[in-house]
């Protein structure tokens, strides 16, 4: 018979050795023996073995008393109770001293390693049935931070196999089916990354919240890692496009949001942690530089290329050194189960009416029911079963709690916070990061808490009516007409990825300048023209930036490139700002910027703007924004669409203007599209046709000048109609034009969602797209294939000769 090895280094395990060092220990083994190649960096360590476990166990007849105890659970006797009664009896009795022994000499021997005595070190719990494809047993058991000395090292030990009996961890096990005293547990001791002078955080290689697989989402806070997992803090978030991370000369960070980080954890004076406030200029500064997102990003594909699935890893930051390095990864357990050809939303029925508070949706998915506001999970019975948990933060202790809500809102935390993490695997909706959920949410107030608006989770008063549907998207029909998305929100649009478009027919820059770059451009370029309220405004919004542009350029990129990501290859046409002049008065230092006109809606707007000395600065912003998605980012799916260009000239003086800005037709494969939406666009169509490479009709523009009628006329209301002959007889003379010169055609509006003869009309005068809202996408795409059986018979496939469907996508890499 072998020697029992109670203490194995890292640098001798892997991932088959789930059974003897649990899923954490294993697979940091994984990562250390199999990934250095890759560069990925892990901090040396040992884990004690699951036979160290059972010796303890079988020393002191503890696996009989747990089994009464268990017994006793079973019999009624309440949970907590009997958790309290197995840890006392664990730690009542003392470890082997044959493992006393290995983890001394273990440790020693990281000591010399790194040249001190007594290394800080982390100690981290690992059940043997911990982080596998089917089970999350994450957050279940035990960690201790800054470790020092043996004796402190041993109790932390002996802490750790106490806590595989935690109330929420014999809860799962039970609720799971697994057989206690079949779960052994391992010790994981790891050298500290000094991140409470830096900063750490979690990583996930999809978007947490849409299971959308070409991203890698990174979350970072100042201090230990703790305060993210545990959702004390609301951490920056970077969300790196995985494709860019194959060119080198690529900067694939596509989106960044710079959290609150009010609290971080550091070392504390006699050992530990403690939690303490973060200076203002920690607050408002990144924790990370787009090199490092980078570099985590690129080490969290390879170790999901390695382990074949998505995953979940943290990670840390040392604030002497400055090296980076992986402390932890798991399979991610929550979107990977989910069917990809099954879209499941819900949305209201009813006006909403007011917003009590908002924060961070976690989910997609609307619940609602009593609030029920509490500060400590002990009081399971007070709570009652789809109740709306409301409180400041969660832990593992407050499962059972979370399990009974019909929804959950926290004061604090961010996506990757407890918080969210339970509410994701539970399937139950959730707000978290509110900032003051507890102050404003009474108890026994009726409330409905909507996941379903893009990133931002609103709580509504009152229980509001809404509804679920679930559309299978494998039973959708292949069409030849492509059937694109109108899309506006870039926090929803990793949210549709699973439908089977063909690209975004229409993305509008005016949401995001309205929403996230949150003021007019021209004032960020002269804040002279500002008064002192909006001067004083503009500086809070742009904290940070010395060069004001950049602000603008940095969110619009950012906004567009999440749309863009989330179909690429398909191409995504992006609209350039076509605000009316009131609407743009209406932003953060818009009116010394913007004339009074009798009728904006044939004014000063679109192209006309962007070549005249009054914004012609501001389009030079938009034009970078586009020119660094597709350029430095690497989006070359992105078509650029110019708005409401009534000449010739205009369209010269334009695509000049966007050439001075390095948006030249042709270079990096750059299309650049014209809306028609004025008959000018029509009669003219050829000679447009020369200067751009492709159409969208705007039907309501189209209709309001060919008709002459306001389209927010409610006196003519009657009147405006896409389907009047005058303007399907100029649909029917655009597209033999200017298709005959290879330029596709589209339609984005509304009517073909709500008219299944408009979309008919479409299919019979030869569109090649037509662009929908999402929650349209599975209707129209059933009338057009109604449509075109109609007119082509079985054969919808794609003709010879030009189909824009694959002209228009970027040359693959």
């Amino acid at each position: 018979m072998g020697h029992t090895r109670r203490v194995i280094p890292f640098t001798e395990l892997g991932r088959a050795d789930v059974g003897r060092v649990g899923g954490k220990n294993a697979s940091l083994g994984e990562l250390t023996v199999r990934l250095a190649a890759d560069g990925v960096r892990v901090p040396p360590g040992f884990a004690t073995t699951a036979e160290a476990y059972e010796e303890l166990l079988d020393a002191h007849a503890l696996r009989i008393r747990i089994q009464d105890q268990l017994d006793l659970l079973r019999e009624g006797t309440a949970l907590e109770d009997v958790g309290a009664r197995i840890r006392s009896m664990i730690m009542g009795e003392p470890l082997p001293d044959s493992l006393c022994a290995e983890v001394t000499e273990s440790y020693a021997a990281l000591g010399q390693e790194f040249g001190r005595t007594d290394p800080e070190v982390a100690v981290r719990s690992s059940a043997t049935a911990e982080d596998l494809p089917e089970a999350s047993f994450a957050g279940q058991q035990e960690t201790y931070l800054n470790i020092r000395g043996t004796e402190q090292l041993l109790t932390a030990v002996h802490r750790c196999f106490a806590s595989l009996y935690t109330d929420r961890a014999i809860d799962y096990r039970e609720r799971m089916g697994f057989d206690h005293l079949q779960v052994s547990l391992s010790v994981g001791v790891q050298v500290m990354v000094r991140s409470d002078l830096a900063g750490a955080g979690v990583i996930f290689t999809l978007d947490p919240e849409s299971g959308f697989p070409e991203v890698v989402v990174v979350s970072a806070a100042w201090g230990l890692g703790e305060t993210v997992v545990s959702g004390q803090t609301d951490p920056d978030e970077y969300t790196v496009f995985k494709h860019g991370l194959e060119d080198p000369s690529l900067n694939p960070v596509i989106d960044v949001r710079i959290g609150a980080k009010r609290r971080k954890a550091v070392y504390a004076e006699r050992g530990m942690t403690d939690t303490v406030d973060t200076i203002p200029e920690e607050q408002a500064r990144r924790v990370l530089s787009d090199g490092e997102v980078r570099r985590l990003a690129e080490w969290a594909v390879a170790v999901e290329d390695h382990y074949g699935c998505p995953m979940d890893l943290e990670w840390a930051k040392d604030g002497i050194t400055g090296d980076l390095a992986i402390v932890q990864a798991r399979p991610e357990t929550v979107q990977s189960r989910r069917r990809s050809t099954t879209l499941r939303r819900c949305h209201l029925t009813a006006a909403p009416g007011h917003v009590v508070v908002e924060g961070i949706a976690v989910g997609e998915a609307i619940g609602s029911g009593a609030v029920c506001r509490m500060d400590t999970p002990v009081d399971l019975v007070r709570f009652p079963a789809g109740a709306v948990l409301v409180t400041s933060i969660t832990d593992p202790d407050w499962e059972p709690v979370m399990k009974r809500a019909a929804a959950i809102v926290t004061d604090h935390g961010g996506r990757t916070s407890h918080a969210a993490i339970v509410s994701r695997e539970l399937g139950v909706p959730a707000v978290v990061g509110t900032g003051n959920a507890t102050e404003l949410l009474h108890d026994g107030a009726d409330v409905t808490i909507s996941c379903t608006e893009g990133s931002r989770g609103k709580v509504y008063a009152g229980r509001l009516p809404y509804e679920e549907r679930e559309t299978d998207l494998s039973a959708l029909p292949a069409t030849r007409t492509r059937v694109m998305l109108n899309l506006a929100d870039p926090s929803a649009a990793f949210r549709w990825w699973r439908l089977p478009a063909d690209g975004v027919g229409l993305a509008r820059l005016e949401f995001i300048v309205a929403h996230q770059v949150k003021v007019h451009p021209m004032a960020l370029l002269h804040p002279e023209r500002l008064d002192a309220s909006d001067r004083c405004a503009v500086d809070q919004l742009t904290e940070g930036y010395l060069d004001r542009g950049r602000y603008f350029t940095d969110r619009l990129a950012y906004g567009i490139a999440r749309i863009a990501a989330s179909r690429w290859p398909d191409p995504v046409v992006v609209r350039t700002s076509d605000f009316k002049t009131n609407e743009y008065a209406k932003l953060l230092g818009g009116r010394p910027f913007e004339p009074v006109e009798a009728n904006p809606m044939i004014g000063w707007r679109g192209a006309s703007r962007y070549y005249s000395d009054g914004y012609r600065e501001g389009f030079a912003l938009e034009c970078r924004a586009l020119r660094r998605v597709r350029d430095e980012m690497g989006l070359t799916n992105v078509i650029v669409m110019i708005p409401f260009c009534r000449t010739l000239e205009e369209a010269d003086k334009v695509l000049e203007v966007m050439g001075d800005e390095g948006l030249r037709r042709g270079e990096n494969g750059l299309k650049v599209y014209v809306m028609a939406e004025i008959p000018a666009n029509i009669l003219l169509a050829q000679d447009f046709a020369e200067r751009f490479d492709g159409f969208s009709i705007g039907s309501n523009d189209l209709t309001q000048l060919t008709l002459g009628v306001d389209r927010d006329s409610e006196a003519l209301a009657r009147v405006f109609d896409e389907n009047d002959p005058a303007v399907t007889t100029l649909i029917h003379i655009l597209l033999p034009r200017v298709q005959a010169l290879g330029r596709p055609v589209g339609l984005c509006g509304q009517r073909p969602s709500d008219d299944p003869a408009y979309a008919a009309f479409l299919v019979r005068a030869g569109i090649d797209s037509i662009s929908v809202a999402p929650d349209s996408f599975a209707t129209v795409k059933q009338h057009i294939a109604a449509a075109e059986e109609s007119r082509y018979g079985v054969d919808r496939t794609v003709p010879t000769g030009i189909r824009p469907a694959q002209a228009d996508r970027p040359p693959a890499a």
